[in-house]
């Protein structure tokens, strides 16, 4: 290659670069994707059978991206009706507290499903060091007034649906064991845990249904062909989708709504739709 021909190549990969760089920073991130997804639950009541269940997970409100990018997310998801609506941690990016504010703001026009919705916390709602539980209870208090039911080590059933909940598992409140027995493994059921390791934990007795979980954002970044270089949890195979576990378990990991920072590649938010079904 001669010098000519080597700053032409150097011209178009620097342009193509430039262009990857715009698409990562002001496309992608905004390029919401709703995933559908059947979801076979042993012993669904007939009145469940077909009705959808959205997962909404990592919404991240805060300083780093135009949070009215959410909101605007919330209406579009609305629009599907949905029967039953869950959140799956970590609603802001805490830096100094202005982001709860947002946050309400946020919540002025929430995702509710018409059967019940319900919601656990992240590491984030946390504050900083994922150590203040002042911050917890004050996002636990706003989601409560939106109308969305906070399961912190709880379990609630409704219309014939166990759904359990965990506390995040870096928080200060993470107690799996005193949500887990208490599911009655006769019934159908579905757990909330923010964080997917926790699946791998010695905690799950005799459960063997869906648990949902967020916490990844499918690493934000993935390069072709291969895996993303960065993924939060201690199980790299942990970075989005439906994974088939042990004890007749399966988890799904929602790659977020929103960003820890805003950059994406390969790796669009996604808002989830299950379609529930007789196992």
């Amino acid at each position: 290659m001669d010098r000519r021909q080597f700053l032409k190549a150097a011209g178009i990969l620097g342009i193509a670069g430039g262009v990857a760089g715009i698409y990562a920073w002001q496309i992608e991130p905004f390029r919401l994707e709703f995933v559908r997804q059947n979801m076979p639950i042993k012993g669904l009541p007939d009145g469940l059978e077909g009705k959808m269940l959205m997962q909404i997970s990592d919404v991240h409100v805060g300083h780093r991206f135009d949070y009215k990018y959410i909101i605007e997310s919330f209406a579009q998801a609305r629009a599907f009706n949905p029967e039953i609506v869950v959140y799956t941690g970590d609603y802001i990016s805490y830096e100094n507290g202005s982001e709860i504010e947002l946050f309400k703001d946020v919540l002025k026009n929430p995702v509710l499903g018409s059967k019940g919705t319900y919601a656990v916390l992240g590491n984030h709602d946390y504050g900083v060091a994922w150590s203040d539980a002042s911050v917890a209870k004050e996002i636990e208090g706003i989601l409560q007034n939106a109308g969305i039911q906070v399961l912190r080590n709880e379990i609630t059933t409704e219309n014939g649906l166990q759904v359990a909940g965990l506390d995040d598992y870096w928080g200060l409140n993470f107690d799996p064991k005193k949500t887990i027995h208490k599911v009655d493994p006769d019934q159908a059921a579905i757990l909330l845990s923010h964080n997917p390791d926790t699946v791998d934990l010695d905690i799950w007795g005799d459960y063997s249904s869906w648990i949902l979980s967020g916490h990844t954002h499918g690493g934000q970044v993935k390069p072709p062909f291969l895996d993303p270089p960065i993924l939060p949890v201690q199980n790299k195979e942990y970075d989005a989708g439906v994974f088939n576990l042990s004890g007749g378990r399966t988890m799904y990991i929602n790659r977020a709504l929103g960003h820890l920072h805003q950059i994406r590649f390969n790796v669009r938010p996604e808002i989830t739709l299950f379609e529930m079904q007789k196992a």
